[in-house]
This record gives C-alpha cells, structure tokens and sequence, in this order.
C-alpha cells in the first residue's frame, strides 16, 4: 500500500477519436472490455489495489453510461462519506470551455485537486489495459527525489501505434532526457503509458504556469518542454499492458485474453479488477452447441459453433450459427445460419438469419450499437 496518501485523476475520454465506431454513443472509459469489463475498471482497480482511496474521474462528453456503470463507486470501495470516487464535469467554472488537453483539464479541476488533503497526484488514461502496483512506482519516486515519475515500457512500435505514441529517451540513471510525440518509428522504444506520479505541489505549480502561458498538452508542454530542466524519472513496467489506440488495437487486446498466460497476468488473484456487479444466471448451451477456445459471459444462449472469440453477458447464438474470431457486445442476437468471422458487434445488435458477414484480423468489421443487419 501507498505509504504518502495519494490522489487519482483518470481521464477517461483523452482519446476517444481513436476508437470511433464505438466510442460514439459512449466515452473511452465506458468502451466494454473483455466479456465483462469497460476499460476504466482497470485503472480503477489497479489505483484500489495500491491503496488510493480518492480519486477523480474526468469527463468531457458521452459520459453518461460512464455515470451508469460507475455509480457511487461501490464496486471499487470508493463509496466514502469523505473523498472516495468523484465525476469531473468538462466545466470547471462558469468561463470554462471544453478542454483540449490533459493540461487544460486539470486546470478545469484545479480546485478538486487543492482541496486535497493527499501528498503525491497519479494520473492516468482508461486506453491502457494493464494490472499495475503504483506503490513500486512511488516508492522510486521518493527514493529518487524525483519532480514527476512516469511509466513506460519498452514494445515494438507498429505503424498503426505511431499516431498516438510518445517515446521517452532516458539517461544511465533513468532520468529522461527527451520526449518524442507521435515519432515516426517502427521498431522496439520507450513508450510512455500515460500514467504520472507527482507530488501535489508540483501539480499545482504546473497548472498554474500552463494557465498564465496557454499551455494546454501535458506532453508537450511539460514532459516535451521540461524533460531538460526537470527531475523527470521513468519507470519501466515489464508485464503484460495493450493500449488500445485504434480498432485493430481494440481487436487485438481482447483475443489476447484467449491466451491463458495473458489472463493470469491480467487477472492475478491477488490484484483482482473490479467491475459493476450483475446478477445473471450462468451461460447457457444448447445441445448441438459446439465452443472452443471462447470466452462466454454469465447470461449467454450459445446454441451454434463459437469458436476463439470473447462473448459478453446476454449474447445468443442461435442454432446453426458459426461465430469465429468475434467480440459479441451484451445482447447481441445472433439468428440461426448466420456466418460471422472476424466482426465486433456493439450493444444490442440483432444480425438476422442466414447472414454472412466477413472482416480480417487486420480490418475486424464493426457493427454499430443497435444496428440491426
């Protein structure tokens, strides 16, 4: 547990261009995640598992199934009479506009963050799927007398990655020493996985000179301007993580699960991640059903072949039907003889009988919420 009492600011909307197909009924934060899950549960959880027991959840728009899913923070033990989980409307005052960066935000919040009684500030993105322990984080930060510490790990860089990248280059002791954003690199580097820990002083101190200067990127105008003149040391994370930056990231991290060394990781039993609790009854399975190397949510009808894909809670897949290499969202409605590889359907999609419908693991096809085909 974190010895410094400790403050977490997730922003859970930073990019939600990334994944616009469906991040457009809803906010990163929100995106539904591996069977049960939506991607803030990780940094949630992996902030209650380090102790943090107040943290701010900055909003900006489509934040309402956010709200719905997060409620008063139960799930996470954040439901306090004093701090626990608090939502961050995009307006910090009345002459405020929507924000165009982490900066900016923070700015917007700046008065959350004063009113703090913690020592040390975290703050991270919902884009990163990863099961972390900050007090290792803190603890270097504090034995290196560091002004921010941020984590990154060493990953080969693809080309659909470099669009939303930031590279960090370090010195002997670990200390970086330059910032490149959105580098035109394809091989191993340092990648920054936007989690941040800085004492309150600092933060406070960094808002206000964005304020007086416009500044409005924390990379640019703080990890990018300062690497040079402040303690900026990082942190390298060796486990399994997946940023989600794009549809075919999306993809790929959610048939990662499939591979059971990539769950125990995630999920280990001591650092559990927690979710919004629903009671379902157990999935169902018909019997001509045929799955194999699937994951299946509590409240599935499985009736037809399933087979390497990640179903989520209320799909049915009727008889007949071949579903392979697929993300079925909640109540998906596959109808008899439908063919699907390679597809992600959104919430409550209805895909007719005798359908066929074909993506590639490069270019998975998408299918919007509520869509009926």
């Amino acid at each position: 547990m974190l010895a410094e009492k400790t403050l977490g600011i997730v922003f859970s909307d930073m990019h939600d261009h990334m994944l616009s197909e469906i991040t457009e009924p809803r906010t990163m934060g929100s995106v539904p995640f591996g069977g049960r899950y939506r991607l803030i549960d990780f940094i949630l959880s992996n902030m209650v598992n380090s102790g943090i027991s107040d943290v701010g959840v900055v909003t900006k728009s489509n934040y309402q199934s956010l709200m719905d899913h997060l409620g008063t923070g139960r799930e996470w033990d954040l439901s306090r009479k004093r701090g626990g989980l608090c939502i961050l409307p995009p307006f910090g005052h009345a002459a405020a506009g929507i924000y165009r960066g982490r900066l900016e935000a923070l700015a917007g919040v700046i008065d959350y963050i004063r009113h703090s009684d913690a020592k040390y500030v975290l703050i991270g993105d919902c884009d990163v799927v990863v099961n972390i322990d900050f007090t290792d984080v803190l603890r270097t930060h504090i034995e290196n007398n560091a002004d921010l510490t941020v984590v990154y790990k060493r990953e080969m860089i693809s080309g659909d990655q470099t669009m939303d990248t930031t590279v960090l280059r370090l010195d002997e002791n670990s200390f970086v020493n330059e910032v490149l954003i959105h580098p035109n690199i394809h091989e191993e580097d340092n990648v920054y996985l936007n989690f941040c820990i800085m004492s309150k002083e600092m933060m406070e101190k960094l808002i206000n000179e964005g304020i007086s200067r416009s500044i409005y990127s924390f990379k640019q105008g703080v990890l990018q301007a300062k690497c040079n003149k402040l303690r900026i040391l990082g942190w390298q994370y060796k486990g399994f993580s997946a940023k989600i930056n794009c549809i075919r990231s999306y993809y790929r991290a959610n048939m990662q699960l499939l591979d059971m060394k990539v769950r125990s990781e995630l999920f280990p039993r001591e650092r559990p991640i927690y979710t919004k609790v629903r009671d379902e009854v157990p999935a169902k399975y018909g019997l001509k059903s045929d799955v194999s190397g699937s994951m299946v949510a509590d409240g599935a009808i499985i009736e037809g072949t399933l087979e390497n894909s990640i179903v989520f809670r209320g799909v049915h897949v009727g008889r007949g039907a071949v579903v392979k290499n697929c993300i079925l969202m909640q109540e998906t409605m596959v109808s008899e003889n439908v063919k699907l590889d390679h597809v992600i359907t959104d919430k409550n999609v209805v895909i007719r009988a005798d359908r066929t419908l074909v993506g590639y693991e490069t270019y998975p096809l998408v299918i919007a919420k509520n869509s009926i085909v």
